[in-house]
Formats: structure tokens, C-alpha cells, sequence
């Protein structure tokens, strides 16, 4: 499934029944950031626990995706649990670099390699 809302592109993967692969593109924004909350939503009231965001397609994130994101991750660790970034761009990098995502959410080189950390095996 593949939603566009004004610059921002997700495409949902469902990989069983508590794992999900989000893959955003684009533009994450306080115009688009409503956009991938129901997503990321709409995955934890199907019981999917473990969420993948391969953010390599995504140029630009502001505020409003980083408190998306850090919703996201607390939200998947009350549910037992975890959220797992794939690829950002160096601009995204540098965000959740700066305001020390990194620290509490992993990040990795590839989908499958968040899926192998996130007990999912490709």
C-alpha cells in the first residue's frame, strides 16, 4: 500500500503479525507529520510491535517528524516492542543525531539488518 500526501511517500510492508516495514520518502514536515502518525498508528492497533522506517528516501525531517519519530519509539516500547531506523540521509542523521535519538532508537545500514536486530530474520 502507497499513500502520498503533499511531499511525503509511504509505502507499508506488513512482514507477519507484530512486524512492520514503513519505507518514508520525501519530506516530513508539520504539513506531512500527520500522515505517518497514522501510519505508525494504524500499525500498533493491528498488534505490529516491532516497526522498521527505512528512512534512505527521506530529504528533509524539521521538529514535527523528530516528535513523531520519538512517539513512535516510546510507543513501541510500551507495547513490548521496538522501533528501528534503516539509512536516514545525512541530513536526517544529523537531526536525530543532535537531539540524541540515536542514543535510544537503533539505527542500521539496511532493512535487513533491522529486521535481524529486531529478532525478524529476512
Amino acid at each position: 500500500m502507497t499513500e502520498r500526501e503533499a511531499n511525503l511517500d509511504v509505502e507499508v510492508e506488513i512482514r507477519d503479525t507484530d512486524t512492520a516495514v514503513l519505507a518514508v520518502g520525501g519530506e516530513l514536515d508539520n504539513d506531512t507529520a500527520t500522515l505517518l502518525h497514522h501510519h505508525l498508528a494504524n500499525q500498533f492497533v493491528h498488534g505490529r510491535r516491532h516497526l522498521v522506517l527505512d528512512l534512505s528516501r527521506l530529504g528533509f525531517m524539521d521538529s514535527s517528524g523528530l516528535n513523531i519519530l520519538i512517539r513512535a519509539a516510546r510507543d513501541a516500547r510500551e507495547s513490548g516492542g521496538d522501533l528501528h531506523l534503516v539509512a536516514p540521509t545525512p541530513a536526517v542523521r544529523r537531526i536525530l543525531e543532535i537531539t540524541g535519538l540515536t542514543m535510544t532508537t537503533p539505527l542500521h545500514a539496511d532493512v535487513a539488518q533491522a529486521l535481524v536486530a529486531a529478532g525478524h530474520a529476512r
